[in-house]
């Protein structure tokens, strides 16, 4: 059964000063999908995220949400979705309690109908127990999962996640995987920006990788996969001195990580018989090897192929700090 459209972009741009931050993004996604967003420091990710959620005019092009302008529109397209940025958008001196309940009066709904959806999403993100302290006393964890409580308590239709675990541990990541999971099976659509790869292998139905304000390339995880190629052989060096070295002997290795690993992208036919090879290779050349091995491609992989880059941990800074000047 094919599903409505919820998101269409087409031909948008914006532009900061000198810089274009959107160059013509084309862009669809399906009611109840989840879109996971990548792309190297300053993409534009952000920038898009601002535009869709109304908070951003687009210089040229067109954005709708199920089927409303969101410059036209743009009341009509606030009360179907919801936000989750970067940063916890929490005040520390209310309680968990008094902030939901204050988000609900900003969404307009009823005193009682406000305190009944804070007290039930409370209760669901696990924050009952310390619903009465303030929010400064909350962990990181804590104050985004209050958050992303409050950007549901109106039930949006569709969801941004803009980096909603960044910084975060790993348990309190696991527990937003846990709750972003629940949401898609309620029917939820969601559009998620991350600098994580692992999370939108994980959680992205598709995922569009974003480069200097463009997409430039779509697909499932493993199709994107597919495109580096069968198989990566993967060097560890004993001495990272001996990066030239290893790279003259072995050609087609890229420089990876920290200087000390490369990495070599094979057919998988060959697979066996080029490990080999580039044993026999680095040997010859007297390059000492920690460790080598044989895998399949990964999302890393996918960025280093399509943009010459890994994804940065100050993922669209530039382009924020435009935004925000602007």
């Amino acid at each position: 059964m094919s599903r409505s459209t919820a998101v269409t972009v087409e031909g948008v741009r914006k532009r900061f000063g000198d810089t274009d931050a959107l160059a013509g993004v084309d862009l669809t996604v399906e009611e109840g999908e989840v879109l996971g967003m990548l792309g190297p420091n300053g993409a534009g990710k952000t920038t898009l995220v601002r535009v869709l959620a109304t908070l951003l005019p687009p210089d040229s092009g067109t954005a709708t949400i199920f089927g409303r302008d969101v410059i036209k529109d743009a009341d009509l397209v606030r009360r179907s979705i919801g936000l989750t940025g970067q940063y916890a958008a929490v005040d520390e001196l209310l309680t968990g309690r008094e902030n939901l309940r204050m988000f609900g009066e900003l969404f307009h709904l009823s005193g009682r109908e406000a305190r009944r959806r804070s007290d039930e999403l409370l209760e669901r993100f696990d924050l009952a127990e310390a619903a009465d302290r303030t929010a400064k006393t909350y962990s990181g964890g804590m104050r985004r999962r209050l958050d992303l409580a409050s950007s549901l308590l109106i039930r949006p239709r569709l969801l941004f996640l803009d980096e909603p675990t960044t910084g975060l541990d790993p348990r309190s990541r696991n527990a937003i995987w846990e709750i972003t999971r629940e949401l898609v099976d309620e029917g939820t659509t969601l559009l998620l920006t991350t600098q994580y790869l692992e999370e939108a292998d994980v959680l992205a139905d598709r995922i569009a990788v974003i480069d200097h304000g463009t997409i430039i390339a779509e697909g499932s995880g493993d199709e994107l996969k597919d495109q580096v190629g069968g198989q990566v052989v993967d060097i560890v060096l004993s001495d990272p001195g001996e990066t030239d070295q290893a790279r003259v002997a072995v050609p087609a290795a890229e420089v990876a990580g920290d200087g000390r690993s490369l990495r070599v992208a094979i057919d998988a036919e060959d697979a066996l018989s080029v490990v080999s090879q580039v044993a026999d290779a680095l040997s010859r050349a007297g390059v000492e090897v920690r460790d080598l091995g044989l895998r399949r491609p990964t999302l890393d992989d996918v960025f280093l192929q399509l943009t010459g880059d890994a994804v940065s941990e100050d993922d669209d800074e530039v382009t924020a700090d435009m935004e925000i000047s602007a």
